[in-house]
């Protein structure tokens, strides 16, 4: 069965748009999404909407028609993927302050105050200069996984520790041109706000993020090395399509390349890791060995 055959598709997509109830509209979408079938993960705010979903082919085409229905969303892009099956196990729908977690004083709103948008064709043209500054936008433990080349691997586990973390080891940076990146695009529309309130002069951001760079039948990932993580059971994807694809993960335990993060095996814990094939089955897929001993005594 090849792709376009494939029952299941996975949607990723968010849209700054102002939402007058959101906490009554996260319970009415709540039962929507509900009673058409789908599964996944949509946070809602009174900025916008932030979701990935997995759902059979009619019941993701119906959603996207529904939302695109709605004058709010009606030019809401939609990043999609086939799939064999649902990528979540449930349904959420949340209600939160930010649709990604920022915490920061003033207001950004991406559609005041955003980076220049790059296409992958420009993004990949511009990793090319010898002179920009590439910041990944996301956790470090998503760039250790894959990340673009000569990218600077932020020190960070949370998008909330962004602007302390830019302010003491980017400051004298800010009349070098500054390209950012994360996995759908929706972190870079509040990083690259707070970027030019900062002061840098130059910033653009990777439109549609790594997901859709990956899938330009020109660029075909180029220079993106290893995988890309994402937040549903798959856990990573391939990114770049060339032969230029290199591993650039760590093994947790021995330090071998490895490009597949399990969760720990001990239930609380569940740790995510990069782990070789050998050592998931050498620690019985734990992170530690007090992890291990708990599960093998519970055996």
């Amino acid at each position: 069965m090849n792709d376009t055959q494939q029952p299941y598709r996975i949607l990723l997509y968010y849209k700054f748009a102002p939402i007058a109830n959101p906490e009554e509209f996260a319970a009415e979408h709540r039962e929507y999404c509900k009673n058409l079938g789908l599964k996944g993960r949509i946070l809602i705010a009174a900025e916008g909407i932030n979701g990935t979903v997995s759902g059979t082919v009619e019941q993701t085409e119906q959603y996207m028609s529904d939302m695109h229905a709605n004058p709010l969303f009606a030019d809401m892009v939609f990043k999609t993927d086939p799939a064999e099956e649902h990528a979540f196990k449930k349904m959420f729908v949340r209600f939160k302050q930010e649709l990604v977690t920022f915490r920061y004083d003033e207001e950004l709103d991406p559609n005041v105050i955003s980076g220049k948008r790059l296409s992958p064709a420009e993004f990949h043209e511009q990793l090319q200069n010898e002179d920009v500054i590439v910041l990944d936008g996301r956790s470090n433990y998503e760039f250790d996984l894959g990340h673009f080349r000569n990218a600077i691997r932020p020190d960070v586990e949370a998008f909330r520790e962004f602007p302390e973390w830019i302010r003491e080891n980017m400051a004298d940076l800010k009349d070098k041109t500054i390209l950012t990146y994360c996995t759908g695009g929706i972190r870079c529309e509040k990083l690259t706000g707070f970027l030019i309130k900062e002061g840098f002069k130059d910033v653009a951001q990777l439109e549609g993020g790594i997901v859709t760079y990956g899938k330009d039948p020109e660029v075909k990932g180029r220079l993106f090395d290893g995988k890309c993580y994402v937040f549903d059971e798959r856990i990573s994807v391939p990114i770049n399509h060339t032969e230029e694809d290199i591993v650039v993960g760590k093994c947790h335990h021995c330090g071998k390349p490895a490009d597949t993060f399990i969760n720990c095996a001990n239930d609380f814990c569940h740790l995510q890791h990069i782990s070789c094939p050998e050592c998931e089955e050498k620690h019985s897929g734990c992170c530690s060995d007090k992890c291990e001993e708990l599960v093998l005594s519970a055996r």
